[in-house]
């Protein structure tokens, strides 16, 4: 018998055995989940990563919906309700000015500022139902909320909306800039100056019109919260644009940071990754909205109320005092930044 054929004996016959009792083990638990994958590809699986309070939807539509795009209209209705979220008097009495807070993050934000204790006002486009039932959750809260049609290129628009919220709410101290526009190109050919104006103007413009308007209202202790991307972090081939626009939201989140805080005013960036609200629909193909999330680590897309209590912790003096200038990346993956 070849030394290659001998059978093992004593110590070294029991390590083989341990050994392969451990294989077994793992072939055991390779093939279940084998088959969970082959069972979640055949129910239409994509095995997201759920590490949240509640499990959270893993299947977007495949719908398209017309710009500016309604929260109402969507087949799956966002989550922003964060029914597991507790209000603990963060930011009791404060007033917040929320840009494009009619759906979506900022829909999300608005409710728990509410449950935080903020009285909020809403600036929006052309979305009066979503807008009307974003009053009526942050109402439902105990808080009151003002409503304010406009566009934020319209630097009047701005002014105005700054002091209807301070005559009708009885101040400002937390403005969040969150409106935006968004359109995909296959070619930088395709970026006319039309929509490249109207990316410019609405995504970083918008944000300093509205700062330029608040920022004289502001004390000690406000917060400004702006709201970037994680395709301001590392691009878009398909969003030359708006990863632009949002690139530069970082940039003016830093500058004004460093040029308001010897005033004890902050100013800091949530940069999310995928979120499901009507932005993304009223962009992408129906087709490319289905898969909207799925390169992400978590391998879905986030729902508002996952992403809203990172702007209460901007926002609140007692939580993030300490802190201004960041971006933040809620992004559903590894090395955002």
């Amino acid at each position: 018998m070849s030394p290659q054929q001998r059978k093992p004996s004593g110590m070294a016959a029991q390590t083989v055995l341990q050994q392969r009792a451990i294989q077994k083990q793992q072939d055991e638990k390779d093939s279940r989940q084998s088959k969970a994958g082959k069972a979640d590809k055949a129910s239409g699986g994509d095995g997201g990563i759920q590490a949240g309070a509640r499990v959270q939807p893993q299947h977007m539509p495949a719908q398209h919906l017309d710009k500016p795009g309604s929260e109402a209209e969507l087949e799956l209705a966002p989550r922003f309700l964060a029914p597991d979220y507790q209000g603990s008097c963060k930011l009791q009495n404060k007033v917040a000015l929320i840009t494009g807070g009619d759906s979506g993050i900022g829909r999300a934000v608005a409710v728990l500022f509410a449950r935080e204790g903020a009285d909020v006002a809403i600036v929006y486009l052309s979305s009066t139902k979503d807008a009307e039932h974003t009053r009526e959750c942050v109402q439902r809260e105990g808080r009151r909320c003002l409503l304010l049609q406009g566009d934020v290129k319209d630097s009047a628009f701005c002014e105005q909306a700054v002091s209807e919220t301070i005559m009708e709410l009885g101040g400002l101290h937390v403005l969040v800039n969150n409106a935006a526009f968004q359109e995909h190109a296959q070619d930088i050919a395709d970026l006319t100056d039309e929509r490249l104006d109207e990316t410019l103007q609405t995504n970083i413009g918008g944000y300093f019109r509205m700062a330029r308007a608040a920022v004289p209202h502001l004390g000690r202790g406000a917060a400004i919260i702006n709201t970037g991307s994680v395709v301001g972090l590392r691009g878009s081939a398909h969003l030359l644009d708006y990863s632009a626009t949002k690139g530069a939201i970082h940039a003016f989140t830093k500058s004004l940071a460093s040029n308001l805080v010897d005033k004890g005013i902050r100013v800091n960036a949530v940069a999310p990754g995928p979120v499901w609200t009507p932005l993304n629909p009223a962009d992408s193909p129906a087709d490319k909205v289905a898969e909207f999330g799925l390169h992400t680590d978590m391998r879905r897309a986030a729902q508002p109320e996952e992403l809203s209590p990172a702007y209460v912790f901007l926002a609140s003096p007692v939580m993030s005092g300490y802190v201004t200038g960041i971006v933040l990346p809620v992004t559903g993956s590894v090395g955002a930044i």
